[in-house]
C-alpha cells in the first residue's frame, strides 16, 4: 500500500503555499485539485472582475535568492485569466505534485492510524492531510416563503453573468458584504436597484491600516479558536466604495432597505405587508467552508465551526488535518501564512507518529 505523508486538498492559493512549504521541508506528499486547470477560485470568477478591482492578490512563497515572480499588478486584466496564469506558472516552476482534475467526496479513519482520502474509485492512503478547499463551491442562499413561486431570474454571485444580464430588470441584491457593494456599483448603472441587508452595513470612515487589519484578524481567529464558525474579515472592518461605485451611489443604490420576510411570484414583501415588484434576486449572500468531506472525521465543535489551535490551521480534535484558507486564513496574504504553518503542523503530526489523533484534547 502507497502511503504518502500529507495529501492536500486543493489547488488555490492556500493549497499551492502549503504544497511549497511541505515540499522544502521534504515531505512526501500529492495535490489534488477538482478543477480542470490551474486557478483555484479565481478562474471561475465573473469576466467584469478585474485586477484592479481586488484588493490585490499576495505574491506566493518563494525559496532565497530565487527569482520572483510577479503576481498579477492591480490593472484592468480580467481577475479569472491573470491569477489563473500567475497560479499555473507557479506550479511549474516548483514542480508541485498536482493532481487534477479530483473530486474528493470524504475522507476517513484508515487502520493503524491513518486517513483514507476517497475520490470516486480512488482511494488514497496518508498521515497527514491539509484541507484547503476554500468556499467557491459552496454557496450560500438563506431559505426565504416563496422562494420558489418567485418568477423572475435568481443568482448567487457565484453564478453572475454580467450587468448586462439584469438590463431592464428590476433587482433586488441581498447580502451585506463586499461583493453586493461592488455588484450594486455595475448592475444599478442599467437598471433599477433595492439593496436588502438583513443587518445595518457599517461603512469604514477611515484608512484601512495594517493595523486595523490585524485587529480584524485577530477577531475572526478567536472564533475559530472556540469552535465557532468562521466570520468574513470584511464583516468586522466595514464597507467603503471604490472610486467605481460613485456613480451607483449617486443613483441611490446603497440606500440600503431591511430584509424583506417572504417572495411572490413577482416581488417580495416585508412583514409589515409592504411589497416590492421585482424581476431578478441577485444573492451576494457569501459562502460557506467547503468541508463536508471531512464530516467522517467528526471535526465540528457543537458551536457549529472546526475549532483550530493557537497556530491557526492545527485541528484541535485532529491534529492529522490542517486547515488552509479557513477563517482568518481566507485572504491571499493569510492562506501563505497559513501554508508554512500547516507544513510545520504535518511535521509536527508526523513525528507525533499515528497515535496523533488519540492524543488530541
Amino acid at each position: 500500500m502507497d502511503i504518502y505523508d500529507s495529501v492536500v486538498l486543493g489547488a488555490g492559493q492556500a493549497g499551492l503555499s502549503a504544497s511549497f512549504h511541505l515540499a522544502r521541508r521534504g515531505v512526501r506528499h500529492l495535490v489534488l485539485d477538482a478543477d480542470e486547470a490551474p486557478g483555484g477560485a479565481w478562474q471561475h470568477r465573473w469576466d467584469s472582475l478585474s485586477m484592479a478591482d481586488v484588493h490585490g492578490v499576495h505574491e506566493l512563497p518563494q525559496a532565497p535568492g530565487e527569482q520572483e515572480a510577479r503576481p498579477p499588478a492591480r490593472d484592468e486584466r480580467p481577475a479569472n485569466r491573470a491569477v489563473p496564469a500567475y497560479f499555473a506558472d507557479y506550479e511549474r516552476r516548483h514542480d508541485l505534485p498536482v493532481l487534477r482534475p479530483v473530486r474528493v467526496d470524504r475522507v476517513t479513519d484508515g487502520p493503524d492510524g491513518l486517513l483514507t482520502v476517497h475520490a470516486g474509485a480512488r482511494s488514497l492512503t496518508t498521515r497527514t492531510l491539509v484541507n484547503a478547499t476554500g468556499t467557491w463551491s459552496q454557496p450560500y442562499v438563506p431559505a426565504y416563503p416563496g422562494a420558489r413561486d418567485f418568477d423572475g431570474l435568481q443568482v448567487h454571485t457565484r453564478d453572475y453573468p454580467g450587468a448586462e444580464a439584469f438590463r431592464g430588470l428590476r433587482t433586488v441584491v441581498v447580502g451585506g458584504g463586499a461583493s453586493a457593494v461592488q455588484l450594486l456599483g455595475e448592475v444599478a448603472l442599467v437598471t433599477e436597484t433595492l439593496w436588502v441587508t438583513r443587518r445595518e452595513p457599517v461603512w469604514r470612515t477611515d484608512d484601512f491600516t495594517p493595523e486595523v487589519g490585524r485587529a480584524a484578524v485577530a477577531l475572526v481567529e478567536d472564533r475559530v479558536r472556540r469552535g465557532l464558525p468562521p466570520a468574513s474579515v470584511v464583516g468586522v472592518t466595514g464597507l467603503s466604495l471604490r472610486e467605481q461605485e460613485r456613480a451607483a451611489a449617486a443613483l441611490g443604490a446603497y440606500d440600503r432597505q431591511p430584509m424583506f420576510a417572504s417572495m411572490e411570484p413577482g416581488g417580495v414583501r416585508w412583514a409589515d405587508g409592504r411589497f416590492e415588484a421585482a424581476q431578478a434576486v441577485l444573492w451576494a449572500t457569501g459562502f460557506r467552508p467547503a468541508v463536508r468531506h471531512l464530516a467522517p472525521l467528526r471535526l465540528r465543535s457543537p458551536e457549529g465551526g472546526i475549532r483550530l489551535d493557537h497556530h491557526g490551521t492545527t485541528a484541535v480534535d485532529d491534529p492529522r488535518v490542517q486547515l488552509v484558507g479557513y477563517g482568518p486564513s481566507a485572504s491571499t496574504v493569510g492562506a501563505n501564512r497559513a501554508g508554512r504553518h500547516a507544513a510545520v503542523g504535518v511535521q509536527r503530526a508526523l513525528a507525533a507518529g499515528p497515535d496523533a489523533a488519540d492524543q488530541a484534547g
